[in-house]
């Protein structure tokens, strides 16, 4: 359980870390009236995996992220895929969320969905084996037609042989194309 708070509290920290930006800009946002963000877009950037399962294959992983998200009409729900690999193997990971207008062309988000391994036992950032996933996430339009977005992934019994879970830190930039 100490693991699993002192990873919570170092997700929390870096992801502070790339939003803070965002709010830093807010005076400029301040004139425009759109809250939140309406944009599909696809994205790409890191996955870091900041867990370790306890057997072979299960360190901590760093490799990279393509992101997408579908705005499901005016309801408050998207459709996102997220492709997370290492030099081994990757995760594939269908989800859907919830998300919350927090500022100007700003949301914050919550996720469920399920990650399919390509290889078991080969580590990902979000494990080394199937699993369902829980994430949170913010994102925010810089530009007219780009994106910045962090998440955070938690792989539920993510590791072989082990009932630990998995942490994945995410972050990128993306193209909006809706």
């Amino acid at each position: 359980m100490k693991r699993f708070l002192k990873s919570l509290v170092t997700i929390s920290a870096l992801s502070s870390l790339v939003i803070a930006p965002v709010f830093m800009s807010a005076g400029k946002a301040a004139a425009e009236t759109q809250k939140g963000t309406d944009a599909s877009y696809i994205g790409a950037g890191i996955a870091a995996g900041v867990t370790n399962g306890g057997q072979n294959n299960d360190a901590a992983t760093l490799g990279g992220n393509i992101t997408g998200r579908l705005k499901l009409g005016n309801t408050p729900f998207s459709a996102r895929g997220n492709v997370l690999w290492s030099d081994e193997t990757t995760a594939i990971i269908p989800e859907v969320s919830v998300d919350v207008p927090i500022a100007n062309r700003t949301n914050a988000y919550i996720t469920g969905g399920y990650s399919f391994v390509e290889s078991d036992a080969k580590p990902t950032p979000l494990g080394n084996r199937d699993s369902v996933v829980v994430g949170a996430g913010v994102e925010s339009e810089v530009t007219n037609n780009f994106l910045v977005y962090t998440n955070a992934k938690v792989g539920l019994k993510a590791y072989q042989n082990s009932p630990a879970s998995a942490v994945s830190i995410n972050g990128g930039i993306g193209y909006r194309f809706k």
